[in-house]
């Protein structure tokens, strides 16, 4: 095979680790062009393109296929608050309010329903019109210039979780919020009966009023031959498989394949169940997709056989197949990010902001409990700085745009410090945040050059503080180093976001307290935290080898679609997960106050400081402390922030990264 390195063995043939083209490649010279329609499905951050359907169409457009890109996340938030659905919900409300009356009457009145009931009857009484005209009002505020008054956006932010609650009374029970990531319909994803159950319930299940008005009228209107869904998400999950079902049902002409990091996690499980395959989706591709995606539709035109596509799981009249070849994208040559058709003046936020991916996989990738990878085959790959540079001058002259997030895994030190230093020096004009080890070779120059060069928020997986804990989890980092990045960076003017958890297993109580007792001495220099509880990822390391970690990992048959494991320790001399469940509530309840921000999306953070230049934001946050100066470092919010996507999480590989959890807390 033409440009394929040594055979590289992992159960399957062939494995293309270059880059290069599968066998039996045409030219497409004289065939007919398919068309595409690519669907991104919620719950997602409303505030910017997610870069898996740009990448998708790039490759696609560029070999002369029709691509039409459909945000469905942001179009469902921009309908969940128009007058139009609202006064549909009401509708829908009053229907299921005089069935369970007429139940009452009979009798016939459970106990569930009767709490059902009494849901409705606070949400009937609740004046429409006038939270159609605050809904209507807080879309302008977060598109607007009053975005940049605190007040007036914490306003808009409650309005929007307030129409959320009177949304969810006509899906009771299920639980449909705002902050997006947290919606919970009854379901758990991770078991395939309930999956399969919820995908036709009418009931709670919201994303089937949602395809209907959003999702199936495009697909009628744009007649694609294609439909492709990626899912990253575990929360995309019943929404995308929703909207695939629902198509294929209506539309059995049209071929439904489905991508993303989470069917690449599932790929062993979904052969199992033949359903996915005859009722839900055609095909899945897992890794990396864009020329994957780019083969199955030549396989659909009949210029390869669909066994010749690598990345792909199909089924025919045989049976359900893996595709036995892997393929590896050469970043170099893949096409800038194609934006166009996506609705990039309706997220909310006041200005566009654009993702974008010069990375794929992480430089380090030796972290013990991650599994951010897993959805790329290969090694880490990047491109040389004066090509980023490069495209995000194009991207920023092409869609008129000045900030971006750079969504890599985590920000490799060399490229981190040669991009800054050309954004200054062509005077490139932009802001950006990004994800990014702490490294002893990050010094205080290059902090100030960052900062020189746009950098406003940057994003740091501490994790824990106490350096053998980090020599379990195979970061080796210095606690002096963490101290002297964090303090360098904000001096600088930039926003240090620190994550970390509790649990890790053989980690002691007290050196849980040491990573608490550094986040509240090093206050000054973190603006914002997320603190968790350890889990054990499936793919990770840790649950490949869990002997060598002294944990047991506890299969559950129902669970068979899982991403996760519960485990137990096999030498109780560290904390459980109980107890480290318990450690965070502790910090949220008696710490947590100087972090509470009201402006709680990473996107909106970044913009504040983008709009003030500074990282010293008093009005974000909740309150103060008594007697404390106003600075940067006071206050605290009911949310910690909004997902930060680690890794792949908005590349163009059809995939993306677990999310960091988000974690609600009340600030009483």
């Amino acid at each position: 095979m033409a440009g394929v390195k040594e055979p590289y063995r992992v159960g399957r043939d062939l494995i293309h680790i270059d880059g290069s083209e599968p066998k039996q490649a045409s030219s497409g010279k004289g065939q007919r062009k398919l068309k595409t329609l690519l669907l991104f499905p919620p719950e997602w951050v409303p505030t910017a393109p997610y870069l898996a359907l740009p990448s998708l169409t790039a490759v696609l457009r560029q070999a002369g296929h029709a691509v039409v890109q459909k945000d469905v996340n942001i179009e469902m938030y921009d309908l969940f608050f128009s007058d139009a659905f609202l006064i549909w919900v009401k509708a829908r409300m009053a229907m299921q309010w005089r069935a369970l009356e007429e139940k009452e009457r009979s009798g016939w009145l459970t106990e569930p329903e009767a709490e059902q009931k009494a849901c409705l009857a606070a949400k009937l009484t609740v004046d429409l019109f006038d939270l159609i005209g605050q809904a209507e009002s807080a879309k302008r505020t977060v598109r607007g210039e009053g975005f940049y008054d605190a007040d007036t956006l914490g306003k808009a932010l409650d309005t929007f979780r307030e129409v959320m609650q009177y949304i969810s009374a006509a899906y009771y029970p299920a639980s449909i919020v705002f902050y997006p990531m947290e919606s919970n319909l009854g379901y758990r994803p991770g078991v395939s009966r309930e999956v399969f159950a919820c995908l036709d319930d009418e009931r709670v299940n919201v994303y089937r009023d949602v395809c209907r008005q959003l999702v199936l009228p495009t697909v009628g209107k744009e007649a694609p031959d294609v439909v492709g869904v990626s899912i990253g998400t575990q929360m995309q999950l019943l929404a995308g498989l929703t909207f695939c079902k629902m198509i294929k049902e209506a539309f059995p002409q049209v071929h439904v394949t489905v991508g993303g990091n989470v069917i690449t996690r599932l790929q062993e499980e979904l052969p199992n169940h033949e359903q996915f395959f005859t009722s839900v989706f055609d095909s899945a591709i897992m890794y990396e997709g864009e020329h994957a995606l780019l083969w199955l539709l030549e396989a659909l035109n009949g210029e390869r056989e669909l066994s010749a596509v690598p990345n792909l799981m199909y089924r025919d009249g045989a049976g359900i197949h893996v595709s036995r070849e892997i393929y590896t994208e050469k970043t170099a040559s893949l096409p800038l990010p194609d934006f166009e058709g996506l609705p990039l003046d309706s997220y909310f936020v006041p200005v566009r902001i654009l993702p974008y991916l010069a990375t794929r996989g992480c430089y380090w990738g030796r972290c013990t409990f991650c599994d951010h990878g897993q959805g790329y085959f290969d090694q880490y790959r990047g491109l040389p700085a004066q090509e980023v540079v490069r495209q995000v001058k194009a991207l920023k002259e092409k869609y008129h745009a000045t900030h971006f997030l750079f969504a890599d895994e985590s920000y490799p030190p060399a490229l981190f410090k040669k991009v800054s230093q050309l954004l200054v020096e062509q005077q490139v004009g932009i802001k950006w945040t990004t994800l990014i080890r702490f490294e002893e070779t990050l010094q205080e120059q290059d902090m100030k050059l960052a900062a020189q060069a746009g950098c406003c928020t940057l994003y740091y997986g501490m994790e824990s503080a106490n350096e053998r804990v980090l020599g379990l989890m195979d970061k080796h980092v210095k606690k002096p180093v963490i101290e002297r990045n964090l303090k360098e960076a904000a001096q600088a003017g930039i926003w240090n976001h620190v994550m970390a958890f509790y649990g890790f297993p053989g980690e002691t109580r007290e050196e849980a307290e040491e990573t608490r007792q550094f986040i509240v001495e090093n206050q000054p220099f973190i603006h914002s935290v997320e603190l968790f509880y350890f889990v054990a990822y499936r793919h990770t390391p840790m649950v490949r080898n869990p002997e060598q970690f002294g944990i047991t990992i506890h299969k559950q048959a129902e669970y068979d679609l899982p991403l996760d494991y519960y485990y137990t320790l096999n030498e109780p001399t560290s904390l459980t997960c109980l107890d480290a469940m318990q450690l965070c509530e502790e910090f949220y309840h008696n710490d947590f106050e100087p972090w509470a921000v009201r402006v709680n999306a990473r996107e909106h953070v970044f913009l504040y400081i983008s709009k003030y230049g500074t990282n010293q934001l008093p009005q974000i946050y909740a309150k103060r402390r008594a007697g404390e100066a106003v600075s940067a470092t006071a206050g605290v919010s009911g949310l910690v922030t909004w997902p930060v996507a680690r890794g792949d999480a908005e590349t163009g590989k059809e995939g993306e990264s677990t999310m960091t959890r988000v974690v609600s807390h009340s600030v009483a």
